[in-house]
């Protein structure tokens, strides 16, 4: 799923150098929620791609937290 998400990124990177139709940020959200976070903080640091934008940011870091969240009630779950 970082992989992809990373994808995404990269290809909305290169749609808005060239002024054409971008990636909604729900779509962004959306991947980073279901797992592809840590492609999209490679690609937030390495394409310097979302990284001025204070609302995503936070939007993002709550999509982290809330993978996070789940992650640990499902382990929380196989565990008992």
């Amino acid at each position: 799923m970082s992989a992809i998400t990373y994808l995404v990124y990269w290809f909305d990177k290169r749609a808005a150098r060239a002024q054409r139709r971008r990636t909604p940020e729900a779509t962004l959200h959306i991947l980073e929620l279901l797992g592809g976070w840590p492609g999209a903080l490679l690609a937030q640091s390495q394409l310097r791609h979302k990284t001025r934008k204070t609302r995503y940011r936070a939007v993002f870091w709550a999509m982290v937290a809330l993978n996070l969240i789940a992650l640990a009630v499902g382990l929380a779950i196989v565990v008992r």
